[in-house]
């Protein structure tokens, strides 16, 4: 379609009754859109489907409220075909599952007809959120990916203290820390990888996690000024928000800027408009493709409007596509 003043935007998120309109960041987007005047829709993984060369899906118009009390009234289903749309946002929350891969397939052929989807479905695919990492081995703390419970045991015995972790896993869940003179080592890698069965990831435990887990996000291949510190309960090796962690705002440092400027043009390039560093300390530790979040506690706590700068970012890059076209 040609890019006028007005864009149809469809969002494929987890159920709407189950967001947090206080601080979804996929609602926030929603938000940023719909006061530019563009119009937002809303769908389900499931209703997606492919046939005679195009995808489509059940989607619905949302008339977005003013409180988070009413945030949306949702209007009938339609179907609609996905290159219709001035942009679709793939918002679906992990487990990254075979279900979400086959839904990256369908957005894929969607593509092949025109269509603009973000984050791309073949750059969700090749980067595992954990293993993402590894191309930027200057960035990264010692780590270790296997199924081999041997080369992690020798890990630990290394390092001392590590922290091991499935490759799958979302909001800090099975992540362990597990020092050399544990007594339960042996059954936290056992169970972690599932008695091999399992690929998992060992690194070496980064101190400074006292200070907080940093999100910094990236938008269109640049870098918003803030991260949000995740700082851990006490007691917790976790700061995941999900895991209880406090989100405490901070300006980037230095270091922070270092990292998010080497890797923001070269994920922007695979197609990647919304990523979530993750950084403890000096360390880039994850790369959220998935459903990056954290926008509302920045903007709330900063000033600093991210999902605002986000519309700004969609807009410009589908009117450089419909140039372009």
């Amino acid at each position: 379609m040609r890019y006028d003043a007005r864009m149809d935007v469809a969002f494929i998120v987890d159920p709407l009754t189950g967001l947090k309109p206080y601080k979804d960041t996929s609602i926030a987007m929603m938000r940023a859109l719909g006061k530019r005047g563009h119009r937002i829709y809303a769908m389900q993984q499931d209703a997606l489907w492919w046939r005679g060369g195009s995808t489509q899906a059940a989607v619905q118009h949302l008339t977005l409220g003013a409180t988070d009390d009413d945030w949306h009234r949702a209007g009938d289903p339609e179907v609609r075909d996905l290159a219709d749309f001035a942009a679709v946002m793939m918002r679906k929350d992990p487990p990254f599952d075979m279900e979400y891969v086959y839904s990256t397939y369908l957005l894929e052929e969607a593509e092949a007809r025109g269509a603009r989807v973000f984050n791309r479905p073949r750059a969700i695919r090749d980067h595992n959120e954990k293993m993402a990492i590894a191309p930027f081995h200057a960035f990264i703390s010692p780590t270790l990916v296997t199924r081999d419970a041997t080369l992690v045991q020798a890990f630990i015995d290394e390092h001392a203290d590590v922290i091991v972790k499935p490759l799958d896993g979302m909001g800090g869940t099975s992540i362990f820390r597990v020092r050399a003179n544990d007594a339960n080592r042996n059954v936290i890698v056992e169970t972690v990888g599932g008695l091999g069965t399992r690929t998992i990831m060992a690194q070496r435990y980064i101190p400074e996690i006292v200070d907080g887990d940093k999100r910094i996000v990236l938008i269109a291949g640049e870098v918003v000024p803030y991260a949000l510190a995740r700082i851990p309960r006490p007691g917790e090796t976790r700061g995941n928000l999900a895991a209880g962690g406090r989100g405490v705002a901070r300006p980037l440092t230095q270091r922070d800027r270092e990292i998010a400027e080497a890797l923001a043009p070269k994920l922007w390039a695979a197609g990647l408009l919304v990523v979530g560093l993750d950084v403890i300390g000096p360390y880039l530790t994850e790369v959220n493709v998935t459903s990056p979040t954290c926008f509302v506690e920045i903007s709330e706590q900063t000033g600093f409007d991210v999902a605002g700068t986000f519309a700004e970012a969609l807009e410009r890059v589908v009117a450089q596509d419909v140039r372009h076209a």
